[in-house]
């Protein structure tokens, strides 16, 4: 039963000498190698959608639609739904249903005052978006804010070429570009809702004077009642 050296070793030192040891410097690397990169993508894939839904839980999008400022934040239909101004409408509308059933006052009852103020909000952009000249009217807005971007882009570029400095600047950066366009956007919705309200501040002005002038009015800022004519 007892074998000897020889009858142990046989061929085995070639082989080990050979394909053994190409085996060793090529299988076993390949494999990790392999099994390692696809672990790390999956991981990173899984952490940026981890990193994604952490923002669509009610607290947050409460937090976020009635933060300071909200009013004019919220003017922005794009921002209040968290897609992007290409989306499709029916990217959008799926985006609109998971975020009104975040928000809805029935689900938060202990917060109901934010989330009636959110639910509107969100309600308000998805009519916005869905409706044809609505729509129409925020991509020109969008085209406006890029193109204003596009221009201050030029001017800092320009500023920095005639001091003789680099003509890189942040908005070089796709990230940073987007961001400066969002600003833009922010500031072009906050600018026609005050021209709205202003406007609809005038008109009702305006439709009082005619009353006033018609049938005569008694004025508040003072004692007796002074007969208002036409203006």
């Amino acid at each position: 039963m007892a074998t000897s050296a020889e009858e142990a070793s046989g061929s085995a030192p070639e082989v080990t000498a050979t394909e053994s040891a190409a085996s060793s410097k090529e299988d076993p690397p390949s494999v990790v190698d392999t099994g390692t990169d696809g672990f790390d993508q999956f991981y990173s894939e899984v952490k940026e959608i981890e990193k994604r839904d952490s923002t669509l839980t009610s607290a947050t999008q409460l937090d976020r639609l009635t933060r300071p400022g909200a009013t004019y934040f919220n003017l922005n239909p794009y921002d209040v739904l968290q897609v992007d101004h290409d989306a499709s409408l029916s990217e959008i509308k799926q985006k609109y249903r998971r975020m009104s059933i975040l928000v809805h006052p029935d689900k938060n009852q202990n917060d109901l005052q934010r989330a009636e103020k959110a639910f509107e909000a969100v309600n308000k952009s998805w009519k916005t978006l869905e409706n044809e000249e609505g729509y129409r009217r925020c991509q020109e807005i969008i085209e406006e804010a890029k193109t204003r971007t596009d221009t201050l882009v030029k001017q800092k570029k320009k500023q920095l070429k005639k001091e003789g400095k680099s003509t890189d600047i942040p908005e070089d950066n796709e990230k940073q570009y987007k961001h400066a366009v969002y600003v833009q956007t922010c500031k072009l919705f906050a600018d026609l809702e005050r021209y709205r309200r202003e406007k609809e501040a005038k008109e009702m002005h305006e439709r009082w004077v005619v009353v006033f002038s018609c049938h005569g009015f008694c004025s508040p800022s003072i004692d007796e009642c002074v007969q208002v004519g036409p203006l």
